[in-house]
């Protein structure tokens, strides 16, 4: 896997142009919702091939968008390289290409990314009072996920080549994100065909949101499920959560290689550094089929 290496960028207005050769991302500032506070979404497609073709592509939905592709706008100064990462996949052979649709975060991100049925259920009243006193209100995903199905896939699916289908359309994101998006997975499971979820921040909710989480799973068979964590600064804390949300995948009947995949990433830190070092494994699982033989650990 390569490491960081940053990438100069042309800044064109609403568009940022790479000088890579990896291709062009739009970003639509301030995009406009009803549900939640406007904020920047950044769309990356692959590079035309000069021939022509109208290619169609399927879909990754990623929370933290600011963090994807550019290391300037990155919260460490590393960003994740998806959009390298796509191209290897391309360059490889393993898969045609995808449109990579990030999503910045805002000032609300606990709030918007914290799954809201778990905690205001019967059980979840302590947790619910804990992350109220710690975020300044209650969580607002159910509106983010409002956001996300009825005005921006709408927008990507009119203005892009894709694939809009449930076969095609994923979601992926990490730490809070990754919980946002399993939850996205749960509550629309007829318009998401998988989720990736790394270092994903399970104590935030403990035992109440991984139940719920686990107990909501989409039974398998049309969805795939892809989880890692590291053992070093947050994620150290994350493999008994994780183990308890296998066994949730498990019992729904995800065979674990096909259509689940969980991965230890010993000595991996919580941090975009390391998601970019991995971030090859769960795009290449969802998008691109089995991967019976990475299902240990790494």
């Amino acid at each position: 896997m390569p490491g960081f290496e940053p990438k100069p960028k042309v800044s064109t207005g609403a568009m940022l142009t790479l000088s890579d050769g990896t291709g062009v991302i739009d970003r639509h500032a301030d995009f406009p919702s009803r549900h939640i506070v406007p904020r920047h979404v950044d769309v990356w497609c692959p590079p035309e091939d000069g021939t022509g073709s109208e290619t169609r592509y399927p879909v990754v939905y990623m929370q933290d968008g600011q963090n994807l592709f550019d290391p300037a706008l990155s919260f460490i100064g590393v960003d994740w390289g998806m959009d390298e990462a796509v191209m290897r996949l391309i360059r490889e052979g393993r898969h045609s290409g995808a449109i990579i649709v990030g999503i910045w975060n805002s000032p609300l991100r606990l709030r918007e990314y914290m799954p809201q049925q778990p905690p205001i259920s019967s059980l979840g009243q302590g947790i619910l009072s804990r992350f109220i006193e710690q975020t300044g209100g209650e969580p607002l995903s159910d509106r983010y996920l409002k956001f996300l199905i009825e005005e921006l896939k709408p927008f990507i699916d009119a203005a892009y080549p894709t694939l809009p289908d449930r076969a095609h359309t994923w979601v992926m994101g990490s730490s809070m994100g990754g919980l946002i998006s399993l939850y996205a997975l749960t509550e629309y499971p007829e318009v998401f065909g998988g989720a990736g979820c790394l270092s994903t921040h399970w104590p935030i909710g403990e035992e109440v949101l991984v139940d719920g989480l686990g107990a909501a799973l989409p039974r398998a068979g049309r969805h795939r499920l892809y989880f890692d964590f590291g053992t070093e600064t947050l994620d150290a804390d994350y493999e008994p959560w994780q183990r308890r949300m296998d066994g949730f995948a498990r019992a729904a009947g995800y065979r674990e290689g096909r259509d689940w995949l969980t991965r230890k990433f010993v000595g991996a830190e919580h941090s975009e550094r390391a998601w970019r070092q991995r971030v090859d494994v769960p795009l290449g699982f969802l998008l691109g089929g089995t991967d019976s033989e990475s299902a240990g650990e790494a």
